[in-house]
């Protein structure tokens, strides 16, 4: 199945050390979404750095049958379909690397 990699980026940075109550819902929930995709077998990789600055970014890379649906997944995210992540969505091919690996 094609792979794609949607990257993640929080419109206020300030979210990122004193996230408001609808921010922190929002991540909470944004968790969970990809924890069950994860489970589910959808979600191969989630994550993001560590730093809290500007150029603190999230990136999950995930299965879907084509760009449409990779698309739709990136934007039910709902940190990204309530505005607390802005997000972009992008074709992905592993090159290298440990338990992920092309099929």
């Amino acid at each position: 199945m094609p792979r794609y990699l949607y990257r993640t980026q929080a419109t206020r940075l300030g979210m990122l050390t004193e996230p408001t109550a609808s921010e922190a819902d929002a991540v909470s929930r944004h968790y969970a979404y990809l924890a069950a995709n994860a489970e589910a077998g959808v979600v191969l990789v989630a994550g993001r750095t560590q730093n809290v600055d500007e150029d603190t970014f999230g990136i999950i890379i995930f299965e879907a049958a084509d760009g449409e649906v990779a698309n739709e997944f990136m934007t039910n995210d709902p940190a990204v379909a309530e505005g607390v992540m802005s997000a972009a969505v992008f074709p992905y091919r592993v090159a290298l690397g440990g338990h992920v690996t092309e099929g």
